[in-house]
């Protein structure tokens, strides 16, 4: 299989000048939460600046924007566009050129999802992660979602990730078998597993012979979608983790991936449990928790815009401790 950071250019994607394309390596990519004055909701550019930085500082491997928790079903396409903008000419102005931007890209539609992934080349991105669509799912014949993706990938200007998050497209859950199938595509680079489900993760790694932290492989990214399971992940053969998580303590899941390649499984699996028990949290209170978190322990964050609700003082606290055990191990690596 030919799954090469170069692949995009074999295939019959008409050549688009999106400047230079940064490889994807193996580790912890955050998708960055967005940011919003408290008063306008507008995008505060000047935290979206801030918080990538300290996330590179920080030596996580890449970051995505218009994940789950970067709001993306709240935001305008050129909101969108500005948040990916202000991400990475911060990298660049920070002397972080080379890593790599992640853009969220699904969308309902094929022809709009190929739309998002246009923008998000000329914003600044390196690759499109996308959702499949799954409001009119019931519609959908055997071969729907296969066609979709193929469709964007071949007409994507930039390599795209499969994001398999059945929880946010309405129980829509790809197989194993789907996902290896697609994997021949030169376009399609990589996947993000938020189902949590590990044997079809080590399924797709065995098969594509996904890159890990210590063996290129194939080039191919088998991603897990969630921190509180790097550990396994790692173990089971995956490239590392996309996890939102890691906007609170990015150290801290840098450090689990650094402590398993150096083979101290003791310390990793202690880290391992400390991290889930932060993610537990971070699942629990969402967009609302994380930014509360950040908030208390970091002094930014802010809020999710609206309908989303504000969290009151005594909410403000409970995912302040919630949040304690993570964030102590993460200024202790500072």
């Amino acid at each position: 299989m030919a799954h090469y950071n170069d692949a995009f250019e074999t295939s019959s994607v008409e050549s688009a000048d999106v400047g230079i394309r940064r490889s994807l390596v193996p580790g912890i990519y955050v998708p960055t939460v967005a940011f919003f004055d408290p008063v306008t909701e507008d995008v505060d550019v000047e935290t979206t600046a801030k918080h990538a930085v300290r996330l590179a500082d920080a030596g996580v491997a890449g970051i995505t924007t218009q994940g789950s928790n970067g709001e993306a079903v709240h935001l305008s396409h050129s909101e969108r566009n500005l948040i990916t903008s202000t991400t990475r000419k911060a990298l660049d102005d920070a002397n972080y050129g080379d890593m790599p931007l992640i853009v969220g890209c699904g969308a309902q539609s094929t022809k709009e999802t190929i739309e998002l992934c246009y923008e998000a080349a000329s914003a600044g991105g390196d690759y499109a992660l996308v959702l499949p669509p799954g409001y009119y799912q019931g519609l959908f014949s055997k071969e729907t979602i296969m066609n979709f993706f193929r469709d964007v990938a071949s007409s994507s200007p930039i390599p795209i990730l499969i994001y398999n998050y059945p929880g946010a497209v309405s129980g829509l859950d790809l197989n194993s078998d789907a996902i290896i199938e697609l994997s021949q595509h030169p376009n399609i680079m990589g996947c993000k597993l938020t189902c949590g489900n590990t044997g079809k993760l080590n399924r797709i790694a065995a098969a594509t012979r996904a890159a890990t932290p210590s063996e290129p492989g194939s080039g191919f990214m088998c991603m897990g979608g969630s921190v509180d399971f790097t550990l396994q992940t790692l173990v089971g053969g995956g490239s590392g983790v996309i996890g939102g998580m890691a906007n609170i303590a990015p150290k801290a899941c840098v450090k689990l991936i650094e402590l398993f390649e150096a083979g101290k499984l003791k310390e990793a699996r202690k880290l391992q449990a400390i991290v889930a028990r932060g993610d537990w949290a971070a699942i629990q209170g969402g967009i609302i928790g994380t930014k509360s978190a950040l908030m208390s322990y970091f002094g930014y964050g802010g809020y999710a815009r609206k309908p989303l609700p504000r969290p009151g003082k005594e909410e403000n606290r409970k995912w302040r401790d919630a949040f304690e055990e993570l964030v102590k191990v993460e200024k202790s690596l500072e």
